[in-house]
């Protein structure tokens, strides 16, 4: 191993998925330095004291705990997760909310590479390391209205707590963000996007163009409305109206989360 390699650990509880991706990393990626693998949560705590990787894959559901719960059993985290999940799983959404690296089964080599690059390109930055910090933060905060969000803007990476978000306004492949204090910000996700990303976090989309945090809505004067705690008055599509009805009532009997 030289000096430039990438000290490696694989923790998964499939034997299938241990073999599969050692074969790609060995074949494909001579810098890659696989230290050692872990068939489950516990034995990857081990191997991570053990072997203090720079880089580990990491599964999101093993028999014994949770990626994530593992990861919050350490003291401190210095090295750089790339997660592996189903595609359905249900913690696909949180990592994509966390702007985390994962890669979905059965393990595609062409995605392999982008993140193998993404971890390069970040290394040095420690970006994805304070996304993981920040994510384990949120596993642990009730609040969702006090999650925080992480999203691309052409001035860099945008970190934003969700309550702080009044509305979203759709362009095309972007998508506005109007914050509190007259803060807008321009994001490289579409409203699709960001909807499936904050569907569960007290947002609801209106109307074609607009998705709305319900913690800043402040008057329903017409069924065809609502306004925003920043004075904007926006549409209801007709065909929403019910189904925004009972969003609503179902919002505030949650107490507003």
């Amino acid at each position: 191993m030289n000096s430039d390699s990438i000290k490696t650990l694989i923790i998964d509880d499939d034997p299938f998925i241990l073999e599969l991706l050692q074969d790609k990393l060995r074949q494909y990626f001579s810098e890659v330095a696989i230290m050692g693998t872990a068939s489950s949560g516990t034995e990857g705590l081990q191997k991570i004291a053990n072997f203090k990787p720079e880089l580990i894959f990491l599964d999101v559901e093993m028999a014994d705990m949770t990626g994530f719960e593992m990861l919050s059993k350490l003291e401190g985290i210095n090295f750089q997760t790339i997660f592996i999940t189903s595609y359905s799983h249900y913690a696909i959404k949180a990592i994509r909310f966390n702007a985390l690296d994962y890669l979905v089964k059965p393990i595609d080599l062409g995605e392999l590479k982008i993140a193998l690059r993404r971890y390069k390109d970040n290394n040095k930055k420690m970006a994805q390391l304070e996304n993981l910090k920040l994510a384990l933060h949120n596993l642990h905060t009730k609040d969702i209205t006090n999650h925080q969000l992480i999203l691309q803007t052409q001035e860099g990476e945008l970190r934003m707590i969700v309550k702080d978000i009044i509305r979203i306004r759709g362009e095309g492949n972007y998508s506005y963000i109007f914050l509190k204090n007259n803060k807008k910000k321009l994001v490289t996700k579409t409203l699709l996007q960001l909807k499936e990303l904050l569907d569960n976090k007290g947002f609801y989309r209106c109307h074609k163009s607009h998705i709305i945090n319900g913690f800043h809505i402040v008057g329903i004067p017409k069924t065809s409305s609502v306004i925003q705690s920043d004075g904007e008055e926006l549409p209801i599509s007709r065909r929403k109206k019910v189904e925004f009805k009972l969003w609503y009532e179902n919002y505030r009997n949650r107490g507003g989360q």
